[in-house]
């Protein structure tokens, strides 16, 4: 096969009317055929094999976004300073599998550059892979002195990858090329279908708690969002539940061996990175402990694990990781997290949040609890920072009375005017006690370690964690006013997983 050094003459190249489009008359007629074969409304374009950025530019003009690929970075140095002032991104990288990681694009724009590959049928097969339902491949070919590719071998190729292909003969448009040819010279437009079954990745993330604390894995290697925190996370395989899915890649990461009895179903996120095509994330709750102590099992893909407070996360963490991880918190069940293209992917720095909570059905459930006090300031004090390390937030305030939220319930803690004299007693008719579920043993250990210095007082401590009779852990607490809390942590004592 014929090949070109494409860095040797870079700049003579240029020079050649049918490839840098200098002479306007070219430039004009190069301007018609793409406004002929990109779409009308602005579009997303990938132009592989871009040089020195001709085509690209005449897109740009026209309203599109282009990314440009080129392998020399000669190339796409002169590339750079052609598309200077438009919104171009310019990747050096191989047009046969572009760097693009997992964006999508509604054209995918190649000229003169299909022939130069070794395999051009597996070119078309990635290429097709990259477009959008009703994307387009625009391909600009040719056979000169018995090389490049004949147009029938290219729509061959095409047929079972695209719905139609469209072939427009250039050889006779002496406009395109500054003279007249004789050799064959074509333009091949195939469509991908309109419409398609949507289809997902479905991927699965971990909070391991350690208390108040979540483990984080530092990404390295991977290349998307390295140097960046993110939870330990997979994708479900072939013919694997999300549970079964989590199992496995909490061992093959962090080396915990889980069982299904260890895991509770925290949110479910559908998400969409920069670019990126929509995902739907399941994040499950483990404790820490169970399954063996955590390590990095993927140095080549992890630099290293860390313990975080939830209610002091690092900035440092990938967007949709922490969306989920402060809806988690919050206690919402249901979270779209979508990007747009422009954005980082950390969590913007203006402290954009483009997560959006979806409400999950509430008839029946509890709305709010209210609680009367005598001494407002001293129950906000106990009841403040019991709430707070239970995942509630600070919702409503006024003279007499506090409330904190989380998900669609929140509870009051008032001085009420209509408040009759004397002290509360949990034994007399009426409200006995409340009892909140807490995540694991280890988080309702550390708060009733904690809890003298906020004003609560530990009951039954000789029968402390197994008040409530077999199969039960838990804590019971009272503030100075007599007000009675019970903590609940699940009971996970079902059978140990043996295999990852």
């Amino acid at each position: 096969m014929t090949t070109i050094d494409w860095d040797a003459d870079a700049d003579s190249f240029d020079q050649e009317p049918d490839h840098g489009l200098l002479d306007p008359a070219v430039r004009a007629a190069w301007a018609g055929r793409l406004r002929r074969w990109l779409p009308g409304e602005p579009s997303r374009v990938l132009d592989l094999g871009c040089g020195t950025g001709s085509l690209s530019l005449l897109a740009a003009e026209q309203g599109h976004r282009v990314t440009a690929v080129d392998r020399s970075p000669r190339m796409a140095a002169l590339a750079r300073a052609k598309l200077a002032g438009t919104d171009a991104g310019i990747l050096i990288g191989d047009a046969g599998r572009p760097p693009v990681r997992e964006r999508s694009f509604d054209v995918v724009l190649a000229r003169h550059t299909l022939w130069l590959l070794p395999d051009p049928e597996a070119a078309l097969r990635h290429w097709s892979s990259l477009l959008r339902p009703g994307g387009r491949l625009v391909l600009i070919e040719g056979v000169w002195s018995g090389t490049g590719l004949p147009a029938a071998r290219l729509t061959a190729a095409l047929a079972p990858l695209t719905e139609r292909v469209q072939h427009e003969r250039l050889s006779a448009d002496s406009a395109l090329w500054g003279r007249a040819v004789d050799d064959e010279r074509y333009a091949l437009i195939a469509r991908s279908a309109e419409a398609r079954r949507h289809s997902e990745v479905v991927d699965v993330h971990l909070i391991l708690r350690r208390g108040d604390e979540v483990l984080l894995a530092r990404r390295s290697g991977t290349g998307y969002g390295d140097g960046l925190l993110n939870g330990p996370s997979g994708h479900v395989e072939h013919g694997e539940d999300v549970r079964r899915a989590m199992i496995r890649e909490a061992y093959e990461e962090i080396g915990v061996r889980l069982a299904p009895a260890d895991l509770r179903v925290a949110l479910v996120m559908q998400h969409r990175g920069p670019g990126g095509q929509p995902r739907t994330g399941w994040f499950f709750e483990a404790e820490h402990g169970v399954g063996g102590e955590p390590y990095n099992r993927e140095p080549h893909k992890c630099s290293g694990l860390s313990w975080h407070s939830l209610s002091a996360l690092p900035d440092d963490i990938i967007a949709y990781c922490r969306a989920g991880l402060d809806a988690y918190r919050a206690g919402e069940r249901f979270v779209i997290h979508w990007h747009e293209d422009g954005d980082p992917v950390v969590q913007a720095p203006d402290g954009t949040d483009r997560a959006v909570r979806l409400p999950a059905t509430s008839g029946g459930a509890l709305h709010h609890i209210e609680l009367w006090v005598t001494d407002p300031g001293a129950a906000e004090k106990s009841w403040g920072w019991l709430l707070g390390e239970l995942g509630y937030t600070p919702y409503q305030r006024w003279e007499h009375g506090r409330s904190f939220r989380r998900a669609d319930a929140y509870v009051v803690i008032e001085r009420s005017p209509d408040l009759r004299a004397g002290a509360h007693d949990r034994r007399r008719p009426g409200l006995n006690h409340l009892a909140f579920h807490v995540s694991g043993r280890a988080a309702l250990d550390a708060l009733v370690k904690r809890a003298p210095e906020h004003g609560w007082s530990l009951l039954y401590e000789d029968r402390h964690p197994y008040a409530g009779g077999e199969g039960h852990y838990a804590a019971y607490l009272e503030d100075t006013a007599g007000h009675e809390v019970e903590l609940v942590a699940p009971d996970r004592t079902g059978p140990r997983c043996t295999a990852p």
